[in-house]
């Protein structure tokens, strides 16, 4: 992964003044960071690690909890004063746009979201954490404060060398419309509530 200092630029937001980083990986994929602030090397910064999504982050789907955490934690860090939020291309669990609408196809048929992955031949979550890991390093933030649900973003972290000193949960977006959606996450992917 690899950032160029001209690839920075202020982000004004409703919470805050941010700055935006690009950030590539090897195989072209681009991927953000939003900062906040200033933290030195030994702090223990408040991260938000999210994979892109594009029905709740932009278009405001209520079949998922994404959107709101998304929201939640850009605030959470502009009311800290400092953090990090690393939005990572992987789109549906890492399936990509078009074969999360074919799950959300098969979810309206009845299937929860682990059953649909699997049954387009995918695993339950396709997603690499370890892009995040490289990306906190070019940050300077080796120690994190990180706000996720998602047990397995914890394990892959201190796995690839980061020091997540706290979980931070993020409950927010529940509705009746993402009800088995989180009920699947909670129950097959060991999602904290």
């Amino acid at each position: 992964m690899n950032q160029q200092d001209s690839l920075q630029a202020k982000l004004p937001t409703p919470w805050g003044d941010f700055v935006i980083h690009a950030l590539e990986t090897d195989d072209g994929k681009e991927h953000i960071a939003m900062t906040f602030g200033e933290w030195d090397k030994e702090q223990a910064v408040l991260a938000r690690i999210h994979s892109e999504c594009l029905t709740g982050d932009a278009l405001f789907s209520l079949r998922c909890d994404c959107g709101f955490q998304l929201r939640a934690a850009l605030e959470k860090i502009a009311e800290e004063g400092s953090g990090v939020l690393l939005y990572l291309r992987q789109e549906g669990r890492g399936i990509g746009l078009t074969n999360k609408i074919r799950a959300y196809s098969l979810q309206d048929q009845g299937m929860d979201t682990v059953q649909a992955n699997e049954h387009l031949g995918f695993g339950a979550d396709e997603r690499d954490f370890k892009v995040a890991s490289d990306a906190l390093d070019i940050l300077g933030v080796s120690k994190i404060r990180l706000m996720t649900n998602n047990p397995r973003k914890v394990s892959s972290m201190k796995d690839a060398g980061i020091d997540v000193v706290e979980r931070v949960p993020l409950k927010f977006g529940q509705n009746p419309h993402n009800a088995m959606y989180l009920s699947t996450k909670q129950s097959k992917l060991g999602h904290l509530f």
